[in-house]
């Protein structure tokens, strides 16, 4: 009942309300955007959603407009030159995904769930991953931007491409992290999400994630 009808109804009603309360927060963001960069505000790109179906999700300007055609293409690393003056700042604390919340209101997404993709990062997940990680409504949070909150650093430190290292270590973990989810779906498991979420913007080295949900899928040596 949760999963098919609770979900919904609390995705709904928290939007709503995280809408009015951030307010303060969100129009003094769209003015600074409207005054700096490139003086746009929000930024649009197809994603991949429920069942695999494809959606628009909304997100605050964060990067210059044709960033995928420059180098790095849809990896961003540390101190990236295409994120804009305010980009850096929304980016780490997550404020450029908040827009998001309008897609939780329409029912394109969920506040937790695994987190919608592009073509070509969804790509390099597995065949079974890729055929069941959206049987659920991708979120704005999830298990899988919880462990991979410092992806950046990832991409930035390793000294293969970031395109080869996200193929080869981050996506096969991350996959079955969001399969794991999928089996542990529950109001509980939702509301520790939602807390370790915000937990992990105050304090982003830690692993209370795996004091929490002691069954977490063990994280590979590559990516500790």
């Amino acid at each position: 009942m949760y999963k098919h009808f609770l979900k919904r109804l609390f995705d709904f009603l928290l939007a709503l309300i995280a809408l009015i309360i951030l307010s303060p927060i969100l129009i003094p963001v769209i003015i600074g955007l409207l005054l700096t960069g490139e003086h746009y505000v929000f930024y649009f790109q197809k994603r991949i959603g429920y069942k695999n179906k494809p959606f628009n999700i909304w997100k605050f300007a964060t990067m210059l407009k044709n960033s995928p055609n420059l180098a790095g293409g849809f990896h961003t690393t540390r101190k990236d030159p295409r994120v804009l003056p305010m980009g850096g700042f929304l980016r780490k604390t997550k404020i450029n995904e908040l827009p998001q919340i309008i897609n939780i209101l329409i029912g394109d997404m969920s506040i937790i769930g695994p987190r919608p993709l592009v073509d070509k990062t969804f790509d390099p997940y597995p065949e079974h991953v890729k055929a069941s990680i959206y049987n659920v409504k991708p979120g704005l949070a999830g298990i899988g931007s919880i462990v991979f909150r410092d992806e950046e650093r990832l991409l930035s430190e390793t000294t293969l491409p970031p395109q080869e290292f996200y193929a080869k270590h981050i996506s096969p973990y991350k996959g079955e992290l969001e399969l794991w989810y999928q089996k542990h779906l529950s109001f509980y498991t939702d509301f520790m999400l939602i807390f370790l979420t915000a937990w992990v913007i105050i304090s982003p080295k830690s692993n209370l994630v795996y004091l929490v949900f002691k069954d977490l899928p063990e994280c590979p040596k590559e990516l500790k």
